[in-house]
């Protein structure tokens, strides 16, 4: 008669894809009680809840989302929406919502999308409804738009929606929003602290209230000394690092070449760099140059990229907590902080 342990180690050796029933035969329970173990029904002993995952851990078996669905009359989904041009952001977003789905048995379902089609919110309809979603989270710039947003709650979707905090925005439920002009404050600052006059702005894309935010945090912290941004050094970007690269070098080849930039993200900064080694600049020694995002490549490029932090993980970590342990929105909105961070792309005139 062969023992528990000889079993599974059998099934292991058997290389098979583990079914819910090899989990009920393996455990020596019946299939009701598995599942009833997955779905973490309250009714099951602790005891059995243990025999029933260490021969889940041990066999490699993942529940089917769409299954338990199915049983559950819902998903076990959540939808990630977006429309922004930022690749690391978007992926940084990805990392946080899947950090605080680790271990729920829920999964990320992701939806880009074209807030410029005439099928925009007839196609994120269809999404969400096809998918049957739990709940959703918006990233921005389409989680400031209303018809979206009224969508969401025509469809009685639980949602969270992503949004830089502006001073005259209510704080209520459905957000989770970012101080975005304090940093930006800090970085207009930290420039004219180093002596710099002539600093150039690339902002972000019409329509996007965090372009609007940093640009009016940047005006804030160079107004503070008795600067402001001259029409003649402000470029508009798109967020991509080729906007950045073509923004930069428009001001860099000016007759009022600037000594300082400050990006309305990274990617932008990093077009900067490109534009400023490409006419033979040096960084910081020609040219300071400051982002925005704190994103990874912020400390791979060399001279490392001074830059304000925005905790994007830990934001969509947020949100996805939020969708969890509640069955609509928050009473109040969950508010981060932006905060500078200096490296070595910034200097004295």
């Amino acid at each position: 008669m062969t023992t528990y342990d000889d079993d599974i180690e059998a099934f292991i050796t058997s290389r098979k894809k583990a079914t819910i029933n090899d989990v009920a035969r393996l455990a020596r329970l019946s299939k009701k009680t598995v599942s009833r173990v997955i779905n973490a029904s309250p009714s099951v002993r602790a005891g059995t809840r243990d025999q029933v995952n260490a021969v889940i851990d041990r066999i490699g078996f993942r529940p089917d989302p769409q299954a338990r669905g199915l049983a559950f009359r819902r998903s076990f989904l959540i939808g990630l929406i977006y429309d922004n041009p930022n690749a690391q952001y978007v992926v940084n977003m990805q990392l946080g919502a899947l950090d605080g789905l680790r271990g729920s048995g829920t999964e990320l379902v992701l939806h880009p999308c074209d807030r410029h089609s005439d099928q925009f919110i007839k196609d994120i309809r269809d999404f969400i409804e096809l998918q049957r979603l739990s709940g959703v989270i918006v990233l921005p710039p389409i989680s400031e738009d209303k018809r979206l947003l009224a969508l969401l709650e025509d469809l009685d979707t639980p949602y969270v929606r992503v949004s830089a905090l502006h001073p005259a925005t209510t704080t209520g439920g459905h957000a989770i929003l970012s101080k975005e002009r304090i940093g930006c404050r800090a970085a207009g600052e930290h420039l004219a602290q180093l002596g710099h006059t002539r600093i150039g702005f690339i902002a972000g894309p019409d329509g996007y209230l965090s372009a609007s935010e940093r640009r009016a945090g940047f005006r804030e912290g160079l107004q503070a000394h008795g600067l402001d941004i001259e029409p003649s050094l402000e470029v508009q970007g798109d967020y991509t690092l080729e906007s950045g690269h073509a923004a930069a070098l428009r001001l860099l080849t000016s007759d009022t070449r600037p000594t300082a930039l400050f990006a309305g993200n990274d990617e932008m900064a990093i077009g900067a760099y490109k534009a400023a080694f490409g006419l033979g600049l040096r960084i910081p020694g020609d040219l300071s140059i400051c982002g925005y995002d704190d994103s990874p490549m912020a400390e791979r490029v060399y001279p490392p990229l001074t830059t304000v932090h925005l905790p994007t993980r830990d934001m969509a970590r947020a949100a996805v907590l939020t969708l969890l342990r509640s069955e609509g929105a928050p009473e109040d909105a969950l508010i981060f902080e932006s905060a500078l961070v200096v490296r070595q792309s910034t200097a004295k005139v």
